[in-house]
């Protein structure tokens, strides 16, 4: 145990083989490690000459230990209106049995799977049984489109490709079977066979001959009582996540065994303060993300705690959907995102109140910067420690963050507080200088990273290090961020550097603008972009979203426009307020900028495939040109 958070963190830093070493010996080896990190920049080992399985941690050792009964995955279904328990022997057996049906369909080690299923059971049980036998998942978040999928498909040549017959989103059937069917046409690299989990949601299912499969089936004729975990190097890759990126092709993240594993397992109690017997895990998120992946999936499992998955939105069939599984179950630490905090603060605070939600100890959130006005409604509303924390894909667990389970520091609210066990990271120039506390710059960090992050880029070594380590000279990271960091070492992420707006020869992040106009009380959300004018080069358009029951009017417009004036400074003033129902969004919940300035501009799009609605696009183009008629523009 270490008395501080400077303490643990210094030791991180000076002496990982010592502190990660610590970490993994928690953990169960075939073979132990021959030294805990290899560095050949900018490529890293963690636990070379280790040999270990990720499902037999996640599963087996406590199945067949002391938690044989302990529940492990609670699924709440709130759009189809079903719940199941199953508890880590029972977990552990379904895996087993599937294990078999993919072990005589023909799938050895190194083999791609891609899932692209919704969030049931079945999908949990795919991802487990993958690391199980040594295949490499894909996930596919089940939202995205034929071409979405296609292009994964040909970038990662999977050997077989599991899906359901449909899911359900608001009610309404999404039929994920026929996407496939597109998807397939569509790529140039075709799969062997095609599994399907028939939820009965569809009855309209097209089956291939001769390429498509029925799961229930083929556990009847294949599944198998006990499949031997496949023994792997911890350096194997465990998985391929494709991050959807603003242009140009997505890139597929790929994720080693041991160093994933342990980076995990020790969050749980770094950043989560989790421990078993005591606590049930709640990710809102999505399997298709890296937080489902890390935080709905593994790093639970691994610790031994019941952890939650959620089909549905947090506001169907009522706003208090959440809320409800947190009482029913006694969830104790959950973890969002701020945009859901958001869509939340819209609606009446009885659905929150109606709920006994005492049982919450923290509640966290990353995606996107938590900006003060929805940091201090979380934190009013639900009276527990709202913890904002930041992280990447790339990352597969947090880079910033509070670490209550080491010592809780004091929070900042809208900042995501220090570096997370084992990340140097620091504020850069462009030429990779590092700036003083309170200059704005580039968020990097130092070579090398602590265990989870990516090996590299899947089938391209080279994108790799020109995307994250050329950038910068000095080996640094390229997180792609701006932030601050401030007199006290904590760090405020002000949005993508590429999405700095430059005004007169000053760099403005959008998070800054962004936050002064939450700060007015009827916004209940709000993204600014900047957009090219004429005279001044590039001027602030705001968007915003009002609390239910309010409207719109000139007089609030201008309210809006005068925070910005007296929190920021003129120079940040936006030129005009449009207020809208809705924002573009990722299906992950992250505001779409490059979509806002793209309309505004006239300019193409790009790649709409992970756009949560179309309609709020038509939206915001109509408003866009009102906006444009009213302000004399072309």
């Amino acid at each position: 145990m270490y008395n501080s958070y400077e303490e643990a963190h210094k030791r991180s830093l000076e002496q990982p083989e010592i502190f990660w070493g610590k970490e993994a010996e928690k953990l169960h080896w075939y073979q132990k490690y021959d030294k805990v990190l290899e560095t050949d920049y900018p490529f890293f080992k963690w636990f070379p000459g280790g040999k270990t399985n990720l499902c037999y941690n996640a599963l087996d050792r406590h199945a067949l230990g002391d938690k044989r009964g302990t529940a492990a995955l609670i699924w709440e279904s709130p759009e189809t209106n079903q719940s199941r328990v199953y508890t880590y022997y029972h977990l552990y057996k379904e895996v087993n049995r599937f294990s078999g049906v993919l072990k005589n369909l023909g799938v050895i080690k190194g083999d791609r799977v891609i899932i692209y299923m919704p969030m049931i059971p079945e999908a949990i049980i795919a991802m487990l049984t993958c690391v199980r036998i040594g295949a490499i998942h894909s996930v596919v978040f089940a939202g995205f489109s034929r071409e979405s999928l296609a292009g994964r498909i040909d970038d990662a040549e999977p050997k077989l490709l599991l899906t359901c017959d449909a899911g359900s989103r608001m009610g309404k059937v999404v039929k994920l079977k026929e996407i496939v069917d597109d998807a397939l046409d569509l790529s140039t690299k075709k799969v062997g066979n095609v599994v399907l989990f028939n939820r009965n949601l569809d009855t309209t299912i097209n089956w291939v001959d001769g390429r498509d499969l029925d799961w229930a089936t083929l556990l009847e004729e294949k599944g198998m009582n006990y499949v031997e975990p496949e023994i792997m190097d911890s350096t194997d890759p465990s998985y391929i996540l494709y991050t959807s990126g603003t242009t140009g092709k997505p890139k597929g993240v790929l994720r080693d065994t041991g160093g994933y594993m342990v980076a995990l397992h020790a969050t749980m109690k770094q950043i989560y303060d989790c421990e078993p017997e005591r606590d049930v895990y709640f990710s809102t998120s999505d399997i298709g993300w890296v937080v489902g992946h890390s935080y709905i999936v593994y790093a639970p499992l691994l610790l031994g705690i019941p952890t939650v998955l959620f089909e549905g939105t947090p506001v169907y069939p009522n706003p208090d959907a959440w809320w409800r599984v947190i009482e029913k179950y006694g969830v104790t630490v959950v973890f969002s995102a701020p945009t859901a905090f958001r869509i939340l603060k819209k609606f009446p605070e009885k659905w929150m109140k109606s709920r006994d939600l005492s049982s919450i100890r923290y509640f966290f959130l990353a995606g996107e910067p938590t900006d003060v006005p929805t940091y201090e409604w979380g934190t009013e509303t639900l009276k527990v420690k709202i913890i904002d924390h930041y992280w990447q894909t790339e990352s597969g667990s947090p880079m910033l963050t509070n670490n209550p389970g080491i010592e809780f520091l004091p929070t900042k609210p809208g900042s995501p507080t220090k570096s997370a066990m084992g990340w140097d990271l620091i504020v850069v120039d462009e030429k990779g200088k590092e700036l003083p506390a309170g200059e704005k710059g580039f968020l990097v960090g130092r070579f090398p990273l602590p265990p989870g992050n990516l090996l590299t880029v899947y089938g391209d070594d080279e994108r790799y290090k020109q995307t994250y380590w050329e950038v910068f000279p000095g080996r640094l990271y390229n997180t792609g961020d701006y932030a601050i960091r401030d007199s006290d070492g904590y760090f405020w992420v002000l949005g993508r550097a590429d999405e700095v707006i430059k005004i007169a020869g000053h760099r403005l992040g959008t998070r800054e603008i962004e936050e002064a106009v939450s700060s007015h009380d009827a916004v209940a959300e709000t993204t600014c972009v900047g957009v090219d004018d004429k005279l001044k080069g590039t001027v602030v358009i705001a968007f915003v979203v009002l609390r239910q029951g309010i409207q719109p009017t000139e007089e609030l417009k201008k309210e809006i426009i005068q925070i910005v004036r007296d929190n920021v400074g003129p120079i940040a003033a936006p030129k005009a307020v449009e207020v809208v129902t809705m924002l573009p969004k990722t299906r992950s919940g992250k505001i779409m900028r490059r979509i806002l300035k793209g309309v505004y501009e006239n300019k193409d799009l790009g790649d709409l495939s992970t756009i949560e609605d179309g309609v709020s696009i038509d939206e915001v183009s109509s408003a866009i040109n009102l906006m444009k008629t009213d302000l004399g523009k072309e």
